[in-house]
């Protein structure tokens, strides 16, 4: 029996960190066969095909469940081909971007924090996507630049579900929320939901604050671990924000979910949250960690109890080897990035070694 990934592409070392994911899970590590359907979502083919391949790429995701995406680069340029994930978020009706700051071992995070602190983030609308136009005359100080923004009611209730649903499974408290007093229409239909899904899970903890107040409490709730639904601008702010806390951006994956109506997660990409990072291009001493774990996060949203097993196998092997000093040049290590996916590729293969023995 085997189970399809869905493999995108991407650019620079993006693209070289996919590949070294892909290593991890090859079936003489992870004891589980696989198959990957891959497609190339670099710059150059997405001019080529006019965004056309990220459109198929995006239903191969609703059709096989599971996607694993490379970073890839945003041309600057109005009139280009943009960035690929709105478009790949749209094509998978997806809802949610998770991403979890979580302490690396052996790596100092601001200010003390210890415990996991997950942004549950809305993937569609708010300020991306938005209607934008200027009045006046150019240049002029009677010039005016307008916004027209929305979020819908749907997406609001996706994104509080799976926190409530996400803050039970890893005993966190569902902490902070919008700015409803000042916008008690926008901003504060995203509350009513948040306080809907409060009733429907009374048994997690629920302290909602306003955005400003969740960024001044951070820290000072550095032994709690927090689970913090946001609108999709502040939640991209806040994710890097809190990356950083823990030390490195790289110490974590970022999850692309989709929700069903029934609250059950129909399909689901991982990737990095770091860019292509094309000083580093070609010279073996980019940090996999972050594409290691999103192969191990989207391992754990698999049914197969062996897929389930790999995932933690990954997750424990790329922690411990940090733990144990093989890190890369950003973490003030020296080893390349193949020599740190190699340990991580023996330290699980003798995690499922040891298990299996002990089953």
């Amino acid at each position: 029996m085997s189970r399809t990934i869905v493999v995108l592409e991407g650019d620079q070392t993006g693209q070289e960190l996919l590949e070294e994911a892909l290593r991890v899970l090859r079936q003489d590590v992870i004891r589980y066969p696989l198959e990957f359907r891959r497609y190339d979502l670099s710059l150059a083919n997405r001019r080529a095909t006019k965004n056309g391949v990220v459109l198929e790429a995006g239903r191969a995701i609703r059709e096989y469940r599971v996607g694993l995406k490379a970073a890839t680069i945003t041309p600057e340029k109005a009139g280009d081909v943009g960035s690929p994930n709105a478009i790949l978020r749209e094509v998978m009706d997806a809802e949610i971007i998770l991403r979890t700051g979580r302490r690396i071992p052996g790596v100092r995070p601001v200010g003390g924090i210890y415990a996991p602190i997950s942004i549950v983030r809305m993937a569609r609308d708010d300020a991306y996507g938005a209607r934008e136009w200027r009045e006046g005359v150019a240049g002029g100080l009677d010039e005016y630049a307008y916004r027209t923004e929305k979020i819908s009611r749907w997406v609001c209730r996706a994104v509080a579900e799976f926190a409530f649903q996400h803050a039970r499974q890893n005993g966190a408290k569902v902490f902070g929320g919008p700015k409803y007093t000042v916008s008690p229409v926008y901003e504060g239909m995203f509350k009513e939901e948040m306080d809907a899904a409060a009733t429907r899970h009374p048994d997690v903890r629920y302290e909602p604050q306003l955005i400003d107040a969740t960024l001044a409490l951070l820290i000072a709730t550095s032994g709690e671990a927090l689970v913090i639904p946001t609108l999709n601008r502040d939640g991209d702010l806040l994710s890097d924000l809190v990356l950083q806390m823990f030390g490195s951006i790289a110490g974590s994956e970022s999850m692309v979910i989709s929700l069903n109506q029934e609250g059950v997660i129909d399909c689901v990409m991982a990737e990095a949250p770091h860019g292509t990072a094309p000083s580093l291009e070609g010279k073996n001493v980019a940090n996999p960690m972050a594409m290691l774990l999103a192969a191990a996060g989207l391992l754990g949203y698999m049914k197969e109890k062996e897929l389930k097993a790999a995932s933690r196998a990954i997750y424990e092997a790329t922690l411990e080897a940090v733990y144990d000093g093989v890190r890369t040049a950003d973490l003030h290590g020296t080893a390349t990035t193949d020599q740190f996916t190699d340990e991580v590729i023996r330290r699980v293969r003798a995690k499922l070694e040891v298990w299996s023995s002990l089953s």
